[in-house]
């Protein structure tokens, strides 16, 4: 657990830090950074937040709302990000829909000279 918390910090120090969403740690006289709980608890918010499917800019808003005691704002950054999950599914369900026709008509037309799905892909077929 430990080495994946430290691979997972050290990633987390290149990718977050250039858009200011941790602080760069202090050097210990070795040399190493040292991460204090401070760091951690704030890279483990972004992943998890990453996980709900926020982006990075949402996330700085969200770092920034931290405390909590601006709900409005959260509930906000929160209820677009429901709205675009939700129109990515409908998205989805749609693929899912024309792939499932076109895995049919292929299976089902088996004899005719173009395959569905590659003239579908081609925009010679219709999806």
């Amino acid at each position: 657990m430990f080495a994946g918390l430290c691979q997972g910090l050290l990633w987390a120090n290149r990718c977050f830090r250039g858009r200011g969403l941790i602080a760069q740690p202090a050097r210990a006289m070795a040399g190493f950074r040292r991460y204090d709980g401070g760091h951690v608890h704030r890279i483990r918010f972004i992943k998890r937040a990453q996980d709900l499917g926020f982006t990075l800019e949402e996330i700085e808003s969200l770092l920034e709302l931290e405390d909590g005691t601006d709900r409005r704002s959260i509930r906000r950054i929160a209820a677009a990000r429901l709205e675009e999950t939700k129109r990515r599914i409908s998205d989805l369900r749609r693929i899912e829909h024309v792939l499932a026709h076109l895995l049919h008509e292929c299976e089902t037309h088996g004899k005719s000279p173009a395959c569905p799905i590659i003239a579908a892909i081609t925009g010679e077929g219709l999806a």
